[in-house]
C-alpha cells in the first residue's frame, strides 16, 4: 500500500500538469485581452456628437449634354448591337429656354462633429468648399441644411452651422499631453458609411508635412469620407480633425494625419466671431538653416529661418531685417525650423507689435517689428467667379477636371509647372485625387502645362489603368486611376 500512494499522487500532479498545459494558452490569451484597450463605451459616449455631412453642387446643363434624347440613345443602341435600322433622321427641334436649367449633382461626403449644443459644427474646409448647399445628418437620421459659418483654406478648418439646440457637444482635450504610442480612435464615414469606428495608436506629434500647421500622426484607419471627423483620446476628448491621408491608391496604408484641435479651435473662433480668418505676415523668403551655414556663422546648432530675401517696403523691411538674417525667436519663442516662422507670425495679430531675436554677422539681437496683415482669402463670390473663369479653359479626362496653373501658384509650390485638378469623379476620386491637387507627371512623363497635359491625354488609352505623380501642398504622391469597366 505504501508503494502505490506515491504512485498515484504522481499520477494526480502528472494530470493536473496536462491539464494546465492545456488551460494555459486560453488563461494566457484572456489575460492579454484584459490589457486591450475598450472602446465601447468612447462610442457610445461621443458617436452621438459625430455627424455625416453630405456636399451638393448646382450644375449646369451644357447643350452637348442634351445633344441626344433618351429616345436617340435607345436607337443608337439598336442599330450598333442588334443591326435594328435607325428610323430617318428627325427634324431638329426648337431648343427650350429650360433646357440649361441648373441640376444639383452630390459633391462629396465627409464628416464633422458639433462644437456646441445650439448646431455649432467643425469639419474640414476641403469638405465643403465649393458645395451650394450642405446637409448635414445627426446619428439619429434628423437631417438639417447647414450654413457655412467660414472655411480657412489653409489649416483646412471649416465651421457650419445647423438651426438645432439640445445638441450632444464633444469634450475638447489638451493636446500637449498627448504622446506617441497613445490609443486614439476616430468616428466618421468612410466610403459614405455612417459611424464607422477605427482605432489605433499617434505614430508621431507635430509632424510637419509643410503645411499651415504641424499635424498629428496616427495610424488609425481613415479613408475618404473620414475627413472632418474627431480624433478621440482614451478619455473621450477630441484631440484632433481627421485630415489627410499618405496614399497611393487612395485608400488607406497606415498612415494619417490629424489637425491638432487647439489650432483647429482657435481658427474656428475666428470663423464664428468674423467668417474668416486674420493672420500675420512680416513679408520675407525663407530657407531652412544647414549644419554648414550655422558652423560658418557661430550657432551652437542648426536653428532659426534663415532669410532668403526681404520685401521692399514690407513689415521686416521697415524694421530693419536683412537677406542673411537668421530669425531664432518670435516673441520668447523658439523658431527650431524654418516652417516654424510663418506658423508663428500667422498666430500674431495684424498692427500688434513683436519682438524677433535675429542671429547677424556672428552676434545676437533684438528686431521690433509691426506684424502686417497676410492677404485675406477670396470671398465665396469672388472666388466662385475665378472658378468658373479656370474651368472655362478646363478639360476633362478619366473624372479628372484640370485647369492651367498660375506663376503665382508654381512660385508657392516651388514647381516647374503642372496642372490643378479643379473637380473629381468617378475613377479619379477613387484613386484619391481631389480639388486643388496639382498634377505634374502621367504614365511617367513630367508635363508643365495644360497644352502638354492634352496631348500626352489624347495619346493614352483610356479604357487602361494610368499613373499620375500629384502634389498635395509640399507632399508629392502616386495616384493609379482605374477607368470604369
Amino acid at each position: 500500500m505504501n508503494s502505490i500512494y506515491p504512485l498515484g499522487r504522481w499520477l494526480g500532479v502528472l494530470v493536473l500538469a496536462i491539464m494546465l498545459s492545456a488551460w494555459g494558452p486560453a488563461a494566457q490569451v484572456q489575460a492579454q485581452s484584459r490589457n486591450l484597450p475598450d472602446f465601447t463605451n468612447l462610442v457610445d459616449q461621443v458617436g452621438p456628437s459625430v455627424v455625416n455631412i453630405r456636399t451638393i453642387e448646382k450644375v449646369q446643363r451644357g447643350a452637348e449634354q442634351d445633344a441626344q434624347t433618351p429616345d436617340e440613345e435607345m436607337q443608337e443602341l439598336l442599330r450598333r448591337f442588334f443591326g435594328i435600322p435607325m428610323p430617318g433622321p428627325r427634324q431638329p427641334q426648337p431648343q427650350r429656354p429650360d433646357r440649361a436649367q441648373p441640376e444639383e449633382k452630390q459633391r462629396g461626403i465627409g464628416s464633422g462633429f458639433i462644437l456646441t449644443p445650439d448646431g455649432f459644427i467643425m469639419t474640414n474646409a476641403h469638405v465643403v468648399q465649393g458645395a451650394d448647399q450642405v446637409i448635414v445628418t445627426l446619428t439619429d437620421k434628423r437631417e438639417f441644411k447647414a450654413r457655412i459659418v467660414g472655411a480657412d483654406r489653409r489649416t483646412d478648418v471649416a465651421v457650419v452651422k445647423i438651426e438645432a439646440n439640445g445638441l450632444p457637444a464633444v469634450r475638447i482635450g489638451d493636446v500637449s499631453r498627448l504622446r506617441a504610442g497613445q490609443w486614439v480612435m476616430a468616428i466618421g464615414s468612410p466610403f459614405g458609411l455612417d459611424n464607422t469606428v477605427t482605432a489605433g495608436i499617434v505614430s508621431a506629434k507635430a509632424r510637419d508635412t509643410g503645411d499651415y500647421l504641424p499635424f498629428i500622426q496616427t495610424d488609425v484607419a481613415i479613408n475618404p469620407g473620414n475627413s472632418g471627423g474627431p480624433l478621440i483620446n482614451m478619455n473621450g476628448e477630441v484631440v484632433g480633425i481627421n485630415s489627410q491621408i499618405y496614399s497611393r491608391s487612395g485608400g488607406f496604408m497606415g498612415i494619417s494625419f490629424a489637425i491638432p484641435i487647439d489650432e483647429a479651435m482657435r481658427i474656428s473662433d475666428q470663423l464664428r466671431a468674423s467668417g474668416r480668418v486674420q493672420r500675420g505676415r512680416i513679408g520675407v523668403q525663407i530657407d531652412q538653416v544647414s549644419k554648414e551655414v550655422a558652423e560658418s556663422l557661430g550657432l551652437s546648432k542648426p536653428q532659426g529661418a534663415l532669410i532668403r530675401a526681404v520685401e521692399p517696403g514690407g513689415p521686416a523691411d521697415k524694421a530693419g531685417i536683412e537677406a542673411g538674417d537668421i530669425i531664432l525667436q518670435v516673441e520668447n519663442t523658439a523658431i527650431e525650423k524654418a516652417n516654424d516662422l510663418p506658423r508663428q507670425i500667422g498666430n500674431l495679430r495684424p498692427g500688434s507689435r513683436a519682438t524677433l531675436q535675429v542671429w547677424r554677422r556672428g552676434a545676437q539681437r533684438d528686431i521690433a517689428v509691426t506684424i502686417g496683415e497676410f492677404e485675406p482669402e477670396k470671398t465665396a463670390s469672388r472666388q466662385r467667379a475665378n472658378e468658373e473663369d479656370r474651368k472655362a479653359t478646363a478639360t476633362r479626362h478619366w473624372g479628372l477636371q484640370v485647369s492651367e496653373l498660375t506663376d503665382n501658384q508654381k512660385r508657392e509650390l516651388k514647381i516647374k509647372g503642372g496642372v490643378r485638378v479643379e473637380a473629381v469623379a468617378e475613377a479619379a476620386a477613387r484613386a484619391g485625387l481631389r480639388e486643388g491637387d496639382v498634377i505634374t507627371a502621367i504614365a511617367n512623363t513630367e508635363i508643365t502645362n495644360l497644352a502638354e497635359w492634352e496631348a500626352l491625354a489624347a495619346r493614352l488609352d483610356k479604357s487602361r489603368p494610368v499613373n499620375v505623380l500629384f502634389r498635395r501642398g509640399e507632399w508629392a504622391q502616386y495616384a493609379l486611376i482605374r477607368p470604369t469597366r
